[in-house]
């Protein structure tokens, strides 16, 4: 592809991997286009060859199957207009635009109304092109409009599963009762009753079932909502058959199922409701990246101070940030020193020192200097929106797995089908000829016990039990495709920081008297540096007396000066206690053996006299060692990815037991190193805790995010382990593997019990309703089957 280009459009209406891989199919066959469709997210990363087809083709082609392309809205404010010329003129360029669907400007309010496709254009384009016609624009779209939306959606499903329980309880009360001879109401036996309720769940409720099952059948493939539609509309229908021929005969006893398809309905619209509940979680990872993103900066125009949205903000701009503030964009410091908090970004706890000449991250926070900096990357270029870009494009691609009742459903139905043709034919003709109703009693028979009740409980009903067995111990998994791929894990990859440690700065060595400590406290408590915050917080465990300093000053870089008791203290490194002519050779062993045990060291000097030696680290969790060792006991490689420097990244990994070690990461490129694992053959997990993890996370097979973390890396990963307790990583590995270990017991069972149903149905040995009931113990086997791992030990 010469010309090749690269988009990501919203698929609605998919159901099953059956449907996405159709789209897939069918989309790679139009010339000049590679496609992967995800169905976790509901979306397909086209890269096509401009020379040979058009987003428009691509969008229709989906639309042909039968599926919906996911279409927003968004407002605009449009400043610099004058006439009626200027908002046509923008109008018209932005109907040109590739998935624009209809843009209307309004000139006396300045606004633009678009309606537009996402993944084929977005409203940063939208903009950019306005500019260069010479106007200014801002995005008017609430960010929370798409949740919102998705919240919508479940609440739907959540009243559609309600009215469906409510309808089929009635129904269920009366096969139970037939079962097992308890008394049943009259009104409940009636068959048009039955009906009533029954008819409702059958074609409103169930209508998307025979949706799907149209569009499959017309694509000749097959899915689960094929062997839906047919198992309950043959107990229906077979059912409604029935109650017709109570007419005229009162004393007919009629043999009803509508209890076979309502309840058969509603179960599967349960596991859809947490299907969706799964799907909207992921969703929330970028939008929780973008709400990261400063929405104003101070910029200098024509010496003065102009407070703008930051979509207006353009590279060579001079900005202002005060202390406290964001850093709206990635830049330069030209003017003013500063502490910056770039634990979003970096992962690392301590904040760096910034002064003129020095490059600062849009979104990190300016700690306690006043700043000015010049745009260097602004809009999509910024570190930030490259992190969203290496989520968006790891949590788009297409996962290997494959749901194996889909796999077995495309096979299943078209047999099933065949043999209740041939069963009705064998009856009709040669069993008992010219007799329908026996014939159709047969071929009912085994469209009923080869109902795909048993088969489509099989994964959901463990999957469900996994899962919940998981979270009484603290494990959360996103859904059932990461309960299913943990399994296999054979690397797992561990951030340092808040992952392994405990991501906060504390004192561990003191080198001196407790005199020395009333001096050091004093003087660091007029600082705002972390390592001085901890030092503080040392000192109030300790009961430290404190003295006020009559004197202070921070020397960014290099430490502090304080006058105590008409006493010189100096705190920090080798150059400030050089640069003030203080010598500290006696303590030079004791601070090499520090610094190389990956702490900061920082001398002290009272006097000019060096007096010790005051250590600040990063700790490591206390159940560190030990979990990891549970691990290694599983044959599990374990690797720690860290931004951090070689030596302490080292010499954490010595305490815990890790022996490789990848240090000096930048955030970018933490995913490519998960990446490089993969294609060693390695199944990886990446377990972290920050911002800058959340590429790494949603790149690796299994992301897994350490639950005292960040929001980001919660949403970006597939299991989150609540409370930081290291140990459920080895606990999570445990119960994926007797999940994956029930549902195989689960399938073939209820294949066996299909495989030796049918044939027994279709001699006409089973009454349907006989069947109906056997159906029924087979979803409780299986259902009974699952529950088992409730009582696992992790």
């Amino acid at each position: 592809m010469n010309h090749s280009k690269d988009m990501k459009i919203g698929v609605t209406g998919m159901t099953c991997a059956a449907c996405s891989t159709r789209i897939e199919k069918v989309l790679n066959k139009m010339d000049g286009v590679e496609a992967q469709v995800n169905l976790t997210m509901e979306n397909a990363h086209v890269r096509y060859d401009t020379d040979q087809v058009q987003p428009e083709d691509i969008k229709e082609r989906i639309e042909k199957l039968g599926y919906g392309v996911e279409e927003e809205k968004l407002e605009l404010d449009i400043q610099g207009m004058t006439c009626a010329a200027c908002s046509t003129r923008i109008e018209k360029v932005l109907n040109k635009m590739d998935g624009v669907q209809h843009a209307t400007v309004n000139l006396a309010n300045e606004t633009g109304q678009i309606s537009y496709y996402p993944g084929l254009t977005n409203s940063s384009e939208m903009i950019q092109r306005i500019q260069k016609l010479g106007y200014d624009a801002s995005e008017r779209q609430d960010r929370e409009a798409k949740q919102n939306q998705k919240e919508k959606q479940l609440q739907q499903k959540r009243l559609t599963l309600a009215v469906s329980v409510l309808l089929s309880f009635p129904l269920l009360y009366t096969m139970v009762g037939h079962l097992f001879g308890l008394y049943v109401p009259a009104l409940l036996m009636n068959p048009w009753f039955q009906m009533l309720l029954a008819t409702p769940i059958q074609f409103v409720i169930g209508w998307p079932f025979y949706r799907g099952a149209y569009k499959n059948l017309r694509n000749k493939t097959a899915n689960m909502d094929v062997l839906v539609a047919l198992g309950t509309s043959a107990a229906y229908f077979y059912s409604v058959a029935e109650a017709i021929r109570t007419i005229g005969q009162p004393t007919y006893e009629p043999e009803l199922y509508f209890e076979t398809s309502a309840i058969l309905i509603t179960l599967i619209l349960l596991g859809k409701y947490f299907e969706a509940l799964a799907k909207g979680r992921t969703t929330q990872a970028i939008s929780s990246l973008m709400q990261l993103q400063a929405k104003e900066a101070v910029v200098i125009r024509d010496g003065e101070e102009v407070r703008l949205p930051i979509e207006q903000v353009a590279a060579g701009d001079t900005l202002l940030v005060r202390p406290g503030e964001k850093i709206p964009v990635d830049g330069v410091v030209t003017r003013g020193q500063s502490s910056v908090d770039e634990s979003m970004i970096t992962g690392e706890s301590i904040p760096v020192d910034k002064k003129a000449g020095e490059r600062v991250i849009g979104s990190t926070i300016n700690k306690n200097g006043t700043v000015y900096i010049e745009a260097v990357h602004v809009g999509e270029d910024t570190a930030l929106a490259n992190i969203v870009k290496v989520v968006e494009e790891a949590q788009g691609s297409k996962a290997p797995i494959q749901r194996m009742a889909d796999i077995i459903s495309g096979i299943f139905v078209p047999i099933v089908v065949g043999i209740s043709l041939v069963t009705f034919m064998i009856w009709i003709m040669f069993v008992s000829p010219g007799n329908i109703a026996l014939a159709l009693e047969a071929t009912i028979a085994v469209l009923v016990i080869a109902c795909p009740c048993a088969l489509g409980l099989a994964t959901p009903t463990s999957i469900m039990v996994g899962t919940g067995k998981a979270a009484e111990s603290g494990i959360l998994f996103k859904g059932g495709e990461y309960l299913e791929a943990t399994r296999d894990i054979d690397t797992i990859v561990f951030d340092k920081t808040g992952t392994i440690t405990n991501g906060e700065p504390v004192v561990t060595d003191v080198l001196g008297d407790e005199e020395i400590l009333t001096y050091v406290v004093s003087a660091e408590r007029s600082s705002e540096h972390p390592l001085a915050q901890a030092i503080v917080q040392y000192g109030n465990d300790k009961e430290i007396p404190f003295i006020e300093p009559a004197y202070f000053e921070a020397i960014p870089g290099h430490g502090i000066k304080a006058e105590i008791n008409e006493k010189t203290v100096l705190i920090g490194t080798r150059k400030l206690l050089s640069d003030h002519n203080v010598e500290y050779k006696e303590y030079n062993t004791q601070l090499e053996q520090l610094e190389q045990q990956g702490k900061t060291a920082m001398l002290i000097s009272i006097a000019h006299q060096s007096k010790g030696i005051i250590a600040v680290a990063d700790t490591v969790k206390d159940d560190a060692a030990d979990a990891l060792q549970q691990l290694k006991n599983k044959q599990v490689e374990l690797v720690m990815l860290t931004g951090d420097n070689e030596r302490t990244a080292q010499s954490i990994a010595k305490q815990v037991g890790i022996d490789r070690v990848i240090a000096g990461v930048v955030p970018e490129e933490k995913a490519d190193v998960i990446k490089q694992l993969q294609n060693q053959q390695k199944k990886v997990a990446m377990v972290g805790d920050g911002i800058n993890d959340a590429p790494a996370l949603a790149t690796a097979d299994i992301g897994i995010a350490i639950g005292t973390g960040t929001d980001v890396a919660m949403e970006a990963a597939d299991v989150t382990i609540l409370g930081g307790d290291l140990t459920l990583i080895d606990k999570a590995l445990t119960i994926s593997e007797w999940t994956m270990r029930n549902i195989r017991q689960n399938l073939f069972w209820a294949l066996a019990y299909n495989s030796a149903g049918i044939p027994v149905a279709a001699l006409g040995l089973l009454a349907p309703w006989i069947a109906g009931a056997a159906m029924a113990f087979s979803s409780v086997s299986v259902v009974t089957n699952s529950l088992r791992l409730k009582r696992v030990k992790l």
